[in-house]
């Protein structure tokens, strides 16, 4: 069924190719210009496409890795792999190791900076559709007033004028519009669309940092307790496991 909407779909297209053709000429060099924005407007959002995903952002052989290595205390192995693998999860991880010597709060610290950091860096890059999507109309605005002079100004020329010697400026005038909303419209959707997707992404990246840490902090915390009491952490451990209340066996009743 898709394939079928797909074959009448380009059947249309290739009907409608020289009409097309007809209104990208008409719209003069505006219109040139508005297309050269469409071209950007694509090539940014097919790429936007492919680099904000989770897959690529916080991938999740790197997840596992890091996870192993702060567990078994090789810093810098994971210092190496966040070096490796330029992604989201590897930027704010990076800066949370390099604060791990000063505590988890200065880590705290570095990876809500880090996230900061990234979010701004990647909305940055999508700004540009927000920037199409507001020049594209604006050009299309320009071509119709210019197409509108051009119109009327048959009347000075000529005493009386015929409506069908005006309706050819008009229709070029109103071709540039189309265009410029055309661009637009897209522009501005996949711009909210990727915004959005940013936002997700970091906190996402942000939860699986925390997550990462909280083993690591956890046995520190462990360490701490047992170099005050006097005991290693292993005995501490021990003893935390031997003072858990423990459940009575229950006995089942039987009929006899």
């Amino acid at each position: 069924m898709i394939f079928q909407i797909s074959l009448i779909a380009g059947a249309g297209l290739i009907a409608q190719s020289d009409m097309v053709r007809e209104i990208i000429s008409a719209s003069g060099t505006i219109g040139l210009l508005i297309v050269v924005l469409s071209l950007f407007m694509v090539a940014m959002i097919i790429e936007h496409l492919l680099t904000l995903r989770a897959s690529s952002q916080i991938p999740r052989g790197m997840t596992d890795l890091l996870r192993q290595a702060i567990e078994e205390k090789r810093i810098v192995d994971a210092s190496q792999a966040c070096a490796d693998q330029d992604c989201l999860l590897g930027q704010i991880m990076s800066a949370g190791l390099e604060e791990l010597p000063m505590g988890f709060a200065a880590v705290e610290k570095s990876m809500e900076d880090a996230c900061q950091e990234q979010s701004a860096r990647l909305l940055r890059k999508i700004e540009y559709l927000s920037v199409i999507g507001t020049i594209a109309p604006m050009l299309g605005l320009l071509g119709t007033v210019w197409g509108m002079i051009l119109a009327f100004m048959e009347f000075e020329q000529k005493a009386n004028p015929q409506v069908a010697e005006l309706a050819p400026g008009i229709y070029k005038a109103l071709v540039t519009t189309l265009e410029g909303l055309s661009v637009a419209i897209p522009a501005l959707a996949f711009y909210a669309y990727f915004r959005n997707r940013v936002d997700e992404l970091v906190a996402r990246a942000a939860r699986t940092a925390e997550h990462i840490f909280a083993e690591l902090r956890r046995r520190q915390q462990l360490e701490r307790r047992s170099v005050k009491g006097g005991q290693s952490p292993s005995s501490a451990t021990n003893s935390a496991s031997e003072h858990r209340p423990r459940i009575p066996p229950v006995a089942l009743e039987r009929d006899v």
